[in-house]
This record gives C-alpha cells, sequence and structure tokens, in this order.
C-alpha cells in the first residue's frame, strides 16, 4: 500500500517487476530482487541507484543496509495477526501450506522487528517514519501528508490519498 502511495505521489520508485501483480496484491509487489542480497554480502554497488527513490526493504534486512548512506524509512506497521492471515491467504492461494503454527510465528516476528527497531534508533543512518496499516487505511490524507512531510515535501498528497484502495484490507483483526 505504501509503496502504491508513494508511486501516485510521484517518487521515483526502483523495483524491477519480477514479481507481478496477483489476486493477494493486485496493485503489484514493487520489489527489486537484489534486495534480497543485503544478508549475503557487504557489497551492494546497486545501492548508489537507488539514492533519492523509493526501495521496498523488509524489516528484516533492514539492519544490513551499509552505514555509508543515510535513509528515511517509512516503517510500515500491522497487526501481526493480520500479517499471518494475509502471508497464509496468499500461500494458499499459490498451493504452498501455511507458515508455522500462527503463536510461534508471532512470537519471532515480534522479536525481529524488537530487534529491527533498536537498529533503527542506534545508528545515525536511518530517519525513521511509523505509520500504521489500519490508520493508513482509516485516514489516508493525513498519512500521505505525514509521508510527505517526512521525505521533504514535493508530493502529491491527495494522489497518494487516493491510491490507498480500502477494499484491499481484506484480513482484519
Amino acid at each position: 500500500m505504501m509503496m502504491a502511495m508513494l508511486r501516485a505521489g510521484g517518487l521515483d520508485l526502483v523495483t524491477d517487476g519480477v514479481r507481478s501483480a496477483d489476486l493477494s496484491n493486485p496493485d503489484g509487489y514493487f520489489e527489486l530482487e537484489q534486495v534480497k542480497t543485503l544478508d549475503k554480502t557487504d557489497r551492494h554497488p546497486w545501492l548508489a541507484d537507488c539514492r533519492g527513490r523509493g526501495v521496498k526493504i523488509i524489516s528484516f534486512l533492514l539492519p544490513h543496509l551499509p552505514d555509508d548512506c543515510n535513509y528515511r524509512v517509512i516503517f510500515m506497521r500491522r497487526d501481526l495477526g493480520e500479517v499471518i492471515t494475509s502471508q497464509n491467504a496468499m500461500l494458499a492461494a499459490r498451493g504452498e501450506p501455511a507458515g508455522p503454527e500462527p503463536s510461534v510465528l508471532t512470537a519471532q516476528l515480534e522479536d525481529d522487528l524488537s530487534r529491527v527497531r533498536r537498529v533503527l534508533r542506534g545508528r545515525s543512518c536511518f530517519e525513521t517514519l511509523d505509520a500504521d496499516y489500519g490508520q493508513t487505511v482509516a485516514d489516508p490524507a493525513g498519512t500521505a501528508a505525514r509521508v510527505n512531510r517526512f521525505l521533504g515535501g514535493g508530493l502529491d498528497v491527495r494522489a497518494m490519498a487516493t491510491a490507498v484502495d480500502p477494499a484491499l484490507y481484506r484480513n482484519r483483526a
């Protein structure tokens, strides 16, 4: 949702289109395969091409970003029960088995998020804005305005707000 908002607002995004839109994410995934190498190597020459542009990076990989750049992180928060339900629905649609038991997965995700939050607070290369998924759906204009300010202004806030499709919020707690 946030990547769709940023695109609608006029921010140039770095994506590769490898993972195309589907029923789970009809607007697409907005991913870049090279991001998946962050925890596998210390060399990331592709990051230079991302300056001033939007890149989707899952929380687990944020600590692997090098300190020699400055990052503005829009940290999307969502109820973990909703995340797990959504992920399991996506896996089922692809004919794949569900992940670990929800209570186990919730504990793992909570631990990971705590670790990532400590890293974001402890490294001067990160500036972070929290955005809540449910609140963004409820008040897209408010979130769009906050994101625009955080990114220095210049985005089309109205277009960002209209990019939020409440019908896609299918797995509510």
